[in-house]
């Protein structure tokens, strides 16, 4: 990859891919609030339930500065959050269920195998 952004975007793309696999419907990407923005927002059903779920893809090439899920600190997660409640009051139809998950995409250069790690329902 040539820069960080273009690895960040690899990394979110690998995520979709995943949740795509695994039965969850994207149905926005990079949606931005005044306070910040959520990487992936998708759907997936659960016992006979719609449940939107906003998704923070963090991506790292090593673990120098710890696992990639550690960069989800406090104000990230209250970000993430007011990007929600901001993305639910214009879809008010999705507010009913929802949860944030994180999903981790590590590459590093000594490993060609992607590893990704799926965190549900971190945070509310």
């Amino acid at each position: 990859m040539d820069t960080r952004k273009e690895f960040g975007k690899w990394g979110e793309d690998t995520a979709a891919d995943y949740l795509i696999e695994r039965g969850y419907r994207i149905l926005d990407r990079n949606v931005y609030s005044r306070r910040g923005e959520i990487d992936i927002i998708a759907e997936i059903m659960d016992q006979g339930s719609k449940i939107t779920v906003f998704i923070e893809v963090k991506t790292r090439s090593s673990r120098t500065f710890g696992y990639p899920e550690e960069a989800v600190n406090d104000q990230k997660k209250e970000h993430i959050l007011s990007s929600a409640a901001s993305y639910l009051q214009k879809h008010p139809q999705r507010s009913d269920h929802w949860r944030v998950d994180v999903i981790s995409v590590e590459r590093q250069a000594s490993r060609q195998k992607t590893e990704i790690n799926h965190f549900k329902n971190v945070f509310s």
